[in-house]
């Protein structure tokens, strides 16, 4: 009877050790920067016109419109399950008490690595705004964790996540009628001021205590439905003066990754080649999307004039568009995108290592 009792013990103990008890994520917490291509929610309490707190946006989304600028999940929210993390990271907007020591989402609708980026589109949070928020949680952490020397140890094993530049090349440099950046600075030039910036920030959140950084590429912007309803001849030709101007920052980008790991010995800077996965996965018919160069909801040429218009009827076959709007992957394409990201597909997707492996260091 004791043996029997034995077993029913083990048996009981080896069912809660395996569906229980919920699995640490592979870090304790997840801190994502960026623009609309990872904002949650930031953008949804300020006057701008970059907003997608309604539907269609979130159609596909547990929880409907968020503020996401897709259908459904972002490389982030994708990104944030792959870690392990129970549910999403919260925006700056909502996050609250304990749930800081999760992480936190600081992006923004049309922010810039440059201040005045996104200007004509009403209120944003530029990157050193972003930087400042995360600043005001390191506090709050001090306080949750009872000292720095405590909070330095847990923020030094947490991931932060950088995305940003879209904007400064879509809604400044290539935007004559507001901006007068394309006139003064060659490409080569203005990836030099961005670079420069770029590094003033990232020096910033390393001296708050960020010591995992994955540093995301420009994706294709001269392939978005947006430029190719103003700028392609055919509708489909992606512009090449645009994504050579963004493979330069890339570029620049990637450097920066090197130079930061040379001169930090204790952190560790990674690149994700955001720009060559999409090229795979709009020129590769076996990911399954076939319309690559419309939106599924949008206004105009390519449905890339504008964004979703509020309760506008979107395209129902969702899975085989790479965009969802004027400007944003769908969730079908955020999925792979997030996938490759975390656990690199090809050699050339992250440098010199994935999120997977650097979550482990």
């Amino acid at each position: 009877m004791g043996e029997m009792r034995k077993l029913v013990v083990v048996l009981v103990l080896v069912l809660v050790l395996n569906y229980g008890a919920e699995a640490a994520p592979q870090v304790p917490c997840y801190f994502i920067f960026g623009d609309s291509l990872v904002d949650n929610g930031n953008n949804n309490q300020l006057s701008s016109l970059a907003r997608a707190n309604y539907l269609p946006y979130g159609i596909d989304f547990p929880n409907g419109p968020t503020g996401r600028f897709s259908n459904g999940k972002t490389t982030v929210d994708v990104i944030a399950e792959l870690l392990g993390f129970d549910g999403y990271i919260s925006p700056y907007s909502t996050a609250r008490g304990q749930d800081i020591l999760r992480g936190v989402n600081y992006a923004s609708a049309a922010a810039g690595i440059r201040e005045e980026t996104g200007q004509q589109l009403g209120g944003r949070i530029s990157f050193s705004g972003q930087v400042r928020n995360y600043r005001n949680t390191v506090q709050q952490v001090v306080s949750l964790l009872g000292n720095e020397d405590n909070a330095a140890n847990y923020l030094s094993k947490c991931i932060y996540s950088i995305g940003l530049g879209s904007n400064d090349y879509l809604n400044n440099y290539f935007m004559p009628l507001y901006y007068s950046s394309g006139q003064q600075y060659t490409p080569e030039q203005w990836a030099d001021l961005l670079i420069q910036e770029y590094t003033r920030q990232l020096s910033a959140l390393y001296d708050y205590g960020a010591r995992k950084f994955v540093l995301i590429g420009v994706g294709q912007i001269g392939c978005s439905p947006n430029q190719l309803a103003q700028n392609s001849p055919d509708g489909r030709t992606c512009v090449q003066r645009i994504n050579s101007a963004n493979q330069i920052f890339n570029n620049k980008l990637k450097a920066l990754v090197d130079q930061f790991n040379n001169n930090r010995s204790d952190a560790k800077f990674i690149y994700i080649n955001v720009y060559g996965i999409f090229q795979d996965l709009i020129s590769n018919p076996s990911f399954g999307f076939r319309v690559t160069n419309r939106g599924c909801c949008g206004v105009g040429r390519n449905n890339g004039q504008i964004t979703c218009l509020p309760l506008q009827t979107p395209c129902p076959n969702r899975k085989e568009y790479a965009f969802w709007d004027a400007f944003h992957p769908t969730e079908a394409a955020n999925a792979i995108i997030g996938r490759r990201s975390y656990s690199a597909q090809s050699p050339s997707d992250t440098y010199p290592i994935d999120i997977r492996r650097l979550a482990q260091l």
